[in-house]
């Protein structure tokens, strides 16, 4: 693998001690269900009620699209940095240097947006965590600020684990992983068995909702949130053992995985709740059913494990944003590169990286302390971001295979004769979700009803002010063109 490395131009610095598993768990752990749809729930189904359902599986057949064409650049391009090496490699240029800088900015929102989960599970746990203000909402000024505190604490946290290096990390994300797994095959067989209604429930609207094609369309944003991030499996790479074989089959098991068990989580909820009209399910989501199926005792000790989850979850986020920054420095494509490309000798992990990460996630919470808004607007916003930065891998790559220019090589995970359309349908796929969840939904963007059109807006102006600072960055920095071996 060194050679390989240096036929890219790189050197093996990071040290490659990670298994299959550890792989699949980086990137089953960005996505965490228990995480990601214990935040969110309540938010889906207070949109389209239990027709929200019938979103979870359209954003995973349309992220199993795109993981199939991560799934062929992970076997041609092993590398730390993922996202932005295979764009750098279809889209030389400005263009692919941005699928990095977006991906980068995205990630650091998503560390954000996962830290503040804790909120969603720690004052349901014990009351004492509930430390600023009496209610816990986060859609409330005094949870909204409990949540950047409780947030801050886990992302130092997280830094100084990534710092210390990248076994300790791997052995917490693959206890964490195994534990949320369980805690899946638990809350899945513990709904269903106290379920009071049919899996019919998903085919008909609850009075009260919001339900509608409006109300069904908002509420895509839960799925889309959940299912990203499992492009992470391939941004460890470089520490992956046998990693052209390790790591295609870790992005796609990271996305079925994940995609099955949220399927599961939700079916069974929605058929578990003890009502879905008393305004209960959309307030409170998954821990008013917990606690109501399993007692208060039992349901505590769940979502402790759940709590673990959201752990696990934000460490391995702030890993991807780690690599992707290493990545990219190395290249001389960010401000300081030196500095952000070093690796500790002793921990053989770029400290750095971590500390950058840990510092702007923090900052972003901050700027936001108290602000009610602060839940819908970051996760809205890391969905855009992010899947822009999908785009911009899955766009050149189709320009590539129609100009016949990605021929398929031997022995390695490949699409085939279905490139084409598999490819296409994943694009269109990027553009239909963006333009779904940037749309300027006042019952996501402005909870408040303030009426202001920037609130409103913030994904795209998000969006538009990335692309001006990025630019100007590009034009000073003019990163080293990519280097791709011979095929």
């Amino acid at each position: 693998m060194p050679d390989e490395l240096a036929a890219f131009g790189y050197r093996q610095e990071l040290r490659r001690s990670l298994g299959g598993f550890s792989a699949f768990a980086a990137g089953f752990s960005f996505v965490s269900i228990l995480t990601t749809v214990f935040q969110l729930f309540g938010f889906g189904f207070s949109f389209g009620g239990p027709l929200f359902f019938w979103t979870w599986p359209v954003v995973l057949a349309g992220q199993l699209l795109v993981a199939l064409t991560f799934a062929e650049l992970a076997a041609r391009y092993p590398l730390a940095g993922s996202v932005y090496q295979w764009a750098k490699q279809l889209a030389r240029g400005f263009l692919g240097w941005l699928a990095g800088w977006m991906m980068l900015l995205g990630c650091v929102v998503a560390l954000a947006a996962a830290a503040i989960a804790l909120q969603v599970v720690l004052p349901s746990v014990w009351a004492g965590f509930q430390i600023v203000g009496g209610d816990p909402a986060v859609t409330s000024p005094s949870g909204a600020a409990n949540a950047v505190l409780l947030g801050t604490l886990l992302l130092v946290f997280t830094t100084l684990v990534n710092a210390g290096g990248v076994r300790l990390m791997a052995r917490i994300n693959d206890v964490g992983v195994a534990a949320e797994l369980l805690g899946v095959v638990v809350l899945v067989t513990g709904l269903g068995l106290f379920a009071v209604r049919g899996p019919q429930v998903v085919l008909h609207d609850t009075p009260g909702t919001g339900a509608g094609i409006g109300g069904v369309l908002a509420s895509a944003l839960m799925a889309a949130y959940v299912l990203y991030g499992f492009d992470t499996a391939a941004s460890v790479a470089e520490e992956t053992k046998n990693a052209r074989k390790a790591a295609p089959r870790a992005v796609l098991r990271a996305v079925l995985v994940s995609g099955i068990g949220g399927l599961a989580v939700v079916i069974t909820a929605l058929m578990a709740a003890p009502s879905l009209t008393d305004g209960q399910l959309a307030g409170r989501g998954l821990p008013y059913v917990i606690t109501a199926v399993f007692g208060d005792t039992l349901g505590r000790v769940f979502l402790a494990d759940v709590a673990i989850a959201v752990v696990v979850c934000t460490l391995t986020i702030q890993t991807g944003t780690v690599r992707l920054i290493y990545a990219m420095a190395r290249d001389g494509a960010l401000p300081f590169a030196t500095r952000l490309s070093s690796v500790n000798p002793r921990t053989g992990t770029p400290v750095a990286p971590a500390l950058l990460s840990g510092g702007l996630a923090i900052g972003l919470l901050l700027l936001n302390f108290g602000n009610p808004t602060l839940f819908s607007t970051i996760t809205g916003t890391s969905v855009v971001v992010v899947y822009l930065a999908y785009l911009l891998v899955t766009g050149p790559l189709l320009v590539k295979r129609l100009r016949g220019k990605f021929p398929a090589e031997p022995g390695r995970f490949s699409l085939g004769r279905w490139g084409v359309p598999l490819n296409g349908a994943a694009v269109l796929y990027g553009i239909a979700m963006i333009v779904n969840i940037a749309w300027p939904r006042a019952e996501i963007y402005d909870v408040t009803g303030s009426g202001a059109p920037w609130m409103l807006l913030f994904p795209i102006e998000f969006v538009g002010g990335a692309l001006v600072i990025g630019r100007l960055c590009w034009l000073r920095l003019r990163p080293a063109p990519a280097l791709e071996p011979a095929i």
